[in-house]
Order: C-alpha cells, then sequence, then structure tokens
C-alpha cells in the first residue's frame, strides 16, 4: 500500500481511498497492461486490442467533467463512486486504446535494457526509441562498451 501511495503522489483523491482490494486489482490488470506493451512492440495490434476491449469492457468509461472550483476543469472517466482500482484502470485503458488507434501498436515498448524491463510509449519523431529513460539507455550501453573493451583485451 505505502508503494501505491508514492505511485499515486499528489493525486490525493486517490491516496486517501486506495484499499487493499485496489491493491489487488490493480497489480491483477498491471499484468494485462503489460501485455498489451508486449504485443504492441511486437506487431499483434489485433492482439493487444484484445486486451484493452476487455479492460474497457471489465472497467467502462462514464466520462464527467469534474472541478475543484471554476477555472480547473478536467476530465474524469469514470463515476463519483467507482473504486479508485477502477478509476485508474478505466483511464488507463482508455488512454492507450486512444494511443493504440492514433499511433499503431509499434510506438508501445518494452525497455531493451534487460535489468529493467519497464514499458514506454515511443513519442519520438521517427519511432526509433528502444529504451524507457536516458539512464537505462546509458546504463545499457556502458555496458555494451565495457563487454567490447573486455573482449578485445581477452583477444
Amino acid at each position: 500500500m505505502a508503494a501505491l501511495r508514492v505511485f499515486f503522489g499528489d493525486r490525493i483523491w486517490w491516496t486517501k481511498r486506495a484499499t487493499e482490494r485496489d491493491l489487488t486489482v490493480l497489480r491483477r490488470v498491471q499484468r494485462k497492461f503489460r501485455e498489451v506493451f508486449e504485443k504492441g512492440q511486437g506487431g499483434d495490434d489485433p492482439g493487444a486490442v484484445e486486451i484493452l476491449n476487455t479492460l474497457l469492457q471489465q472497467f467502462p468509461v462514464q466520462p464527467r467533467i469534474s472541478g475543484h472550483n471554476s477555472t480547473d476543469w478536467h476530465m474524469h472517466v469514470t463515476g463519483r463512486s467507482s473504486s479508485v482500482a477502477s478509476e485508474f484502470v478505466a483511464g488507463a485503458a482508455w488512454g492507450l486504446s486512444a494511443w493504440l488507434c492514433r499511433y499503431k501498436g509499434d510506438r508501445f515498448g518494452v525497455c531493451a535494457d534487460a535489468r529493467c524491463r519497464n514499458v514506454y510509449l515511443d513519442t519520438s519523431s521517427n519511432n526509433c526509441r528502444r529504451f524507457c529513460s536516458e539512464r537505462c539507455a546509458t546504463r545499457s550501453h556502458v555496458a555494451a562498451h565495457r563487454a567490447r573493451k573486455k573482449e578485445a583485451a581477452a583477444v
């Protein structure tokens, strides 16, 4: 629960309401979201679509405008009585579905650093991203450079 609260950060409306049940649901759904990225990156858009459609059916989107005062209107994707997990999953599934429809699955990525394996959305102009962050890219490139130097020294 502590890690979930850290993940939600300043989204107090989720942090305060999160329960153990939400945590269980989010862990289960996390695997499904990962599959979406793996299938997208692997060129299996129909497989990614199937998973997203299932999630959208399980966690239906019910958009509504919300605001805490009359100047910060924003969209929520679930009803007021929805659980934290339902709100989060509905929004994530809706967002990833819109991304897939606009950019196709090859813009979904799994970090190429074997020690990391985080997922990311490739926002590069030429669809060339391979790592989730500069940190992972640097770490991977340094490791490869050291391996080449070690191999060359052994010869």
